[in-house]
């Protein structure tokens, strides 16, 4: 007996065409850097990147990206880099007057001193000179 319905074998709705083969990538990396290294470089990455049992691409790719960069010293940078020198170098002479008139007399021309020191050290370890 016939229902009337016929069953159709090999239609396209019975089940998706898979072609085969690898996926596709998410995320396709085309630009490439060439880095040129010495023997004992590569050697020391390789070591590196088996240790964390990463690829050599990857552990590149992953210490790049951690990777904090400070910014060369700018011309004003440099400025109290040399203010700097000269302030150490006052502050040997104070020493050497303390020895010679006694510590007193030099304490406060050392106390100044000292602070215009500390200035510039805390702005070379600020954050604003860094950059990322």
């Amino acid at each position: 007996m016939e229902t009337g319905l016929k069953k159709t074998v090999g239609t396209v709705s019975d089940k998706p065409k898979h072609k085969g083969g690898r996926p596709k990538i998410a995320i396709k990396r085309e630009a490439f850097i060439r880095v040129r290294l010495t023997a004992t470089e590569h050697f020391v990455i390789a070591g590196r990147a088996k240790d964390a049992g990463m690829k050599i691409s990857d552990w590149f790719r992953s210490a790049a990206r951690a990777a904090r960069v400070i910014a060369r010293l700018k011309p004003e940078d440099l400025q109290i880099m040399r203010m700097l020198t000269g302030m150490a170098n006052n502050l040997n002479q104070l020493t050497k007057l303390a020895h010679r008139d006694g510590l007193l007399s030099v304490a406060r021309k050392c106390d100044g001193v000292m602070t215009e020191i500390d200035q510039a050290l805390k702005y070379f370890n600020s954050d604003d000179r860094q950059s990322s």
